[in-house]
C-alpha cells in the first residue's frame, strides 16, 4: 500500500463524486440509531480527503480522524477550515494506531480494509481498534468482496473522464484474491496534458477470514449488510458492511 498517495490526493475527491458522502454519513447516523447506541467520541480510520468526517461533524458527531498519508490529511484540514470546524487528524497507519484514549465508535469506510493486503496487518489493525475501544463500543466498517475482486475488477481498466482530470485505472488480479492498481492521470494545462501516476494493491478478504480476526480482537459481529441497505448481503454483492461490538 502506498503511504502517500501523492497524487492520488489531488484527483481522490474527483474520482469519489459518486460516492454520496451525504447519504454515507446518514446511513452512518441511521446504522448506530437502530443499534440504540450512541456515538460518543468516534474515529473516522483511514478517513482520506475527510469528507465523511466533516458530515459527520456536522451533525454533531464528536469525531476525529486518523489516515496515513499527509497529502490526504492535508486536504482534510482543509475542508475542516473552509466548513469552521475544529477537527483533529492524525497522521498513523492503521496497523500502528496509537490514540490519546478511549473511543465509543470507530468507523472505517470505502474499503479502506482492503489496500492491507497482509492479512497479519488487518488482525494488527483490529487488535488495535479493540484495544481502544471502550467495552459496548462499535466497529463499523465496510469491505470489497472476493466476488467484485474476481469478477468486477479483475484484470480489466476502466476510464474516468472528468472536468479536471483524465483517469486511467488498469486493474491485474494476483493470488490470495489481491488486487495490483495502476492509476495514470492526465491534467490539462493549456494545450499540454501533464501525466502523473499512482500504484496500490488492494486484497480480499473472506467473510469467514473477517469473522474469525475480529472474534481475535474480542469483537462480535452483530450485523452484517450489503452496501447502504439493511439488507442480509448476497453471494454477489461487491461491497459488504460490517458492525461488530466490543465485548
Amino acid at each position: 500500500m502506498s503511504s502517500s498517495y501523492n497524487s492520488f490526493s489531488e484527483y481522490y475527491d474527483v474520482l469519489m463524486q459518486n460516492v454520496g458522502y451525504k447519504s454515507r454519513c446518514k446511513y452512518i447516523l441511521d446504522v448506530f440509531e437502530r443499534l440504540d447506541h450512541d456515538m460518543g467520541l468516534s474515529l473516522d480510520l483511514a478517513c482520506g480527503t475527510g469528507e465523511l468526517t466533516v458530515e459527520l461533524k456536522k451533525c454533531g458527531v464528536d469525531i476525529y480522524g486518523v489516515d496515513a498519508s499527509y497529502e490526504m490529511l492535508s486536504h482534510a484540514m482543509e475542508k475542516a477550515s473552509d466548513n469552521e470546524l475544529q477537527i483533529l487528524f492524525l497522521c498513523q497507519k492503521m496497523q500502528h494506531l496509537d490514540l490519546y484514549g478511549t473511543i465509543d465508535t470507530c468507523i472505517c469506510t470505502l474499503d479502506s480494509i482492503n489496500h492491507l493486503t497482509n492479512i497479519e496487518d488487518v488482525q494488527k489493525t483490529f487488535d488495535k481498534v479493540s484495544l481502544f475501544m471502550n467495552p459496548g463500543g462499535y466497529f463499523l466498517f465496510d469491505v470489497n468482496t472476493i466476488y467484485k475482486h474476481n469478477k468486477v475488477l479483475a484484470d480489466n481498466t476502466f476510464v474516468y473522464d472528468a472536468d479536471d482530470v483524465f483517469c486511467v485505472w488498469q486493474n491485474s488480479l494476483k493470488e490470495n484474491n489481491i488486487i495490483d492498481v495502476e492509476l495514470d492521470f492526465f491534467e490539462k494545462d493549456g494545450k499540454v496534458y501533464y501525466r502523473s501516476s499512482e500504484h496500490f494493491s488492494e486484497r480480499a478478504y473472506s467473510d469467514e477470514e473477517i469473522t474469525a480476526m475480529l472474534n481475535n480482537a474480542s469483537f462480535e459481529v452483530v450485523e452484517r449488510f450489503s452496501d447502504m441497505t439493511f439488507d442480509t448481503p448476497k453471494d454477489d454483492d461487491q461491497r459488504i458492511i460490517y458492525i461488530a461490538r466490543k465485548k
